[in-house]
């Protein structure tokens, strides 16, 4: 008789066919090739996660290593003891209080409310006056910009009673924000403009003021000191008198005049520190303080146009902190 063939997968046990496990019928070969594969697949996700806990880790210094060079940058911006500028304060405070330029009780708590109360060193500025030398900061750069603000508002000078913000106003002075922006006198602003001689200037000062306030420009808008239609302009104005009457140098008003700008207008100057350093391989502090201030980088259109260089470009950074506006 002729036995039939038996079916794949099937073992004849005393005579009764059954089923041979799955597992027993792979051969040994391929047992060897599966756990080769898995082996394999386990190196892989193994490595897999050190190459990326490596690129995580890598990405973490990266941002690290950024921060820094951000920070570094900004620090040749707003130096952290700030700059020293070629003049004391003097008797100025008194005088702009006497002047009605400035409100000591609206002032200081216009500052109380802003979370930065005036400390005693500048409530003693604005009533008794200082012989110390003047150091514009990151704590007090607010400060110092209402100060100068005041002063240049007040101070009774041929560019605020001949020149453009004159001819410009058509016989409305209030009309613009260095002017009617100015709410914490007391006198109406009318009264204030160019009313009193809080720092008198010599011909030759003078000479030395209209220079410069030509000159210095301001990344808010196209007009120079000279033209002080805004807040920094009119601080801007303020600081070079007070300097030319302690007979600075136009290259030391200028300095100033550079970092004023960087302190009231932060994320706009270290922009520019980073087209410098990006275009002109310089660093922020090397650059000479009149090109930094002139119409080519510091008017609003010049600024615009560093600006944009660096999103184009891929440069565009954001400050580690600061801020401006052209209000009190």
């Amino acid at each position: 008789m002729t036995e039939e063939p038996q079916a794949p997968g099937r073992n004849d046990v005393n005579g009764e066919a059954h089923d041979i496990p799955i597992n027993q019928r792979i051969s040994r070969p391929r047992k060897w090739k599966q756990v080769i594969v898995r082996l394999a697949l386990a190196g892989i996700i193994f490595v897999s996660g050190l190459v990326s806990g490596y690129f995580i880790w890598g990405h973490s210094q990266s941002n690290q290593t950024a921060s820094l060079e951000m920070n570094a940058l900004m620090n040749t911006v707003n130096p952290k003891d700030g700059f020293k500028i070629q003049a004391i304060y003097g008797d100025v405070g008194p005088r702009l209080i006497a002047a009605g330029a400035i409100d000591l009780a609206i002032f200081t708590q216009l500052y109380q409310q802003a979370g930065q109360p005036l400390s005693a060193q500048e409530m003693d500025v604005l009533t008794k006056g200082s012989s110390e030398q003047i150091a514009i900061t990151r704590e007090n750069a607010h400060f110092l910009l209402n100060y100068f603000w005041a002063l240049g508002l007040t101070n009774k000078n041929a560019i605020l009673n001949e020149g453009p913000i004159h001819q410009a106003s058509g016989g409305q002075i209030d009309q613009f924000a260095s002017t009617g922006g100015w709410t914490i006198g007391e006198k109406p602003v009318t009264e204030l403009f160019s009313s009193a001689e809080i720092i008198p200037l010599t011909t030759e000062q003078q000479a030395r003021v209209e220079e410069v306030a030509k000159a210095v420009y301001r990344p808010c808008c196209d007009n120079p000191t000279h033209f002080p239609d805004c807040n920094h302009g009119m601080a801007m104005l303020g600081l070079l008198e007070l300097m030319a009457t302690q007979n600075a140098s136009t290259d030391e008003m200028f300095q100033a005049a550079k970092y004023a700008n960087a302190y009231w207008f932060p994320q706009q100057t270290f922009e520019q520190a980073i087209y410098f350093n990006t275009v002109q391989k310089t660093d922020y502090a090397e650059v000479g303080a009149k090109q930094v201030v002139g119409m080519q980088y510091s008017s609003g259109s010049g600024f615009k146009q560093v600006h944009q260089w660096l999103e184009e470009n891929g440069y565009l950074e954001n400050a580690p902190g600061g801020g401006n506006n052209c209000g009190v």
